[in-house]
């Protein structure tokens, strides 16, 4: 297995920068999972790796070595430092992959799509991902103020959710829903509805804004249903990540007794 040990490698350079650049991911449509449970994840979905990155010296732990096993996909052996300065982590997983990003196809225009707006956090945006593949959403759609759904914290945070969803980003609002046969609902505390008290079957777009700002202007005036979480006494809101988890699977609910 060959190995690398210089930083001057062209393929550690790449790797480095898709590491840490929203910009070199966007250039080079590529992008880097870490841990095996990423990785196997990825290739249970049937996706294609183009290089497995092992760790030096962590080749024979089984998990590893299940997946080192793949067709097709070249194996390099990176030293300890080189792995450490790519993955950013104190506790080396052992194991990353060089993936390509998938082709964007066409916004839908029936289903359940979650447009999420102007949402920075990655934590909190991959949280939303993996409910919403729990949840049966059919597509996301990501203003271009959202965090990069490719960055490794989003992708650790999303636990393999990407590989499930179809992942629209830097969507113009505006544009998709004039094509989207269905109804616009928007999380707000203004003349809204309860969550509980509302029919979130049927085509929708649910739109989700930031947890301090909201909803923009330009939602809020395109909106066909506002509905609001019911909450204790004295608390004004909740994290945008719990809110979505809580509106998609009532719809699921929903759904299921119909």
């Amino acid at each position: 297995m060959e190995i690398i040990r210089s930083r001057q490698n062209p393929l550690i350079k790449l790797l480095i920068k898709l590491a840490d650049s929203r910009r070199d991911r966007l250039k080079n449509q590529q992008t880097i999972l870490i841990g095996t449970h990423l990785i196997k994840a990825a290739i249970d979905a049937g996706l294609s790796l183009e290089k497995l990155l092992v760790c030096e010296n962590h080749e024979a732990k089984p998990e590893i070595a299940a997946l080192l096993t793949t067709e097709g996909t070249t194996t390099i052996m990176l030293d300890a430092e080189l792995f450490q300065v790519i993955e950013q982590s104190p506790s080396s997983s052992g194991l990353m992959a060089l993936m390509n990003i998938p082709e964007v196809t066409a916004p839908a225009t029936n289903g359940l799509c979650l447009l999420l707006e102007n949402i920075q956090d990655p934590g909190n945006v991959g949280t939303i991902l993996r409910s919403a593949a729990a949840a049966g959403a059919n597509q996301i759609w990501l203003t271009p103020g959202c965090a990069d759904i490719w960055s490794p914290k989003v992708l650790r945070a999303a636990m393999g959710a990407h590989f499930h969803l179809t992942l629209i980003e830097r969507i113009d609002p505006a544009q998709v829903l004039e094509h989207f046969d269905g109804k616009l609902c928007i999380t707000t505390l203004d003349q809204a509805t309860s969550l509980y008290a509302t029919d979130l079957r049927g085509n929708l777009v649910l739109a989700l804004g930031t947890e301090g700002k909201g909803i923009s202007a330009g939602l809020d005036a395109q909106a066909d249903m506002r509905i609001h979480i019911p909450m204790a006494d004295g608390i004004e809101s909740l994290n945008v990540a719990a809110a979505a988890t809580i509106c998609l699977f009532e719809r699921h609910r929903q759904l299921l007794m119909q």
